[in-house]
């Protein structure tokens, strides 16, 4: 992967020590990790930022990630940034459904080992570029 422009990614997630554990792995690689803890915040954030990928909790009390993974699916400026769910809701009927029906680029069970989340993040990265 060329670092020629640094890859800014939203971390979307209601835990605060799971955005620390995710910016502490991804920012040793060299990628820009901005974390919200809530639905709202961050649907904000990535209207406000733009970024090149969303790590999108399903599990949230304001707004859960369904949600706000359709409201971005909805605007036509956050449409195309793809989006990882990141939950522990890891049963197989809902990855299928994430994947298949919502067309969610890629989606990770908590916990993950810190190489599972590097090696989707640049998966669904290279496969934007």
């Amino acid at each position: 992967m060329n670092n020629t422009t640094v890859k800014r990614i939203v971390c979307i997630e209601d835990e605060s020590e799971m955005i620390d554990l995710i910016q502490l792995i991804l920012n040793r690689r060299g990628f820009k990790v901005s974390g919200a803890t809530g639905g709202k915040e961050g649907l904000q954030l990535v209207r406000d930022m733009h970024p090149d990928l969303v790590l999108l909790d399903l599990m949230m009390p304001d707004m859960d990630g369904w949600e706000v993974y359709q409201q971005m699916k909805a605007d036509e400026t956050t449409r195309g940034i793809p989006v990882i769910i990141v939950t522990a809701k890891a049963q197989n009927i809902d990855k299928v459904l994430g994947l298949h029906i919502a067309k969610v680029d890629d989606y990770i069970a908590k916990p993950f080992s810190p190489q599972e989340l590097i090696d989707s993040v640049e998966k669904v990265l290279s496969s934007k570029s």
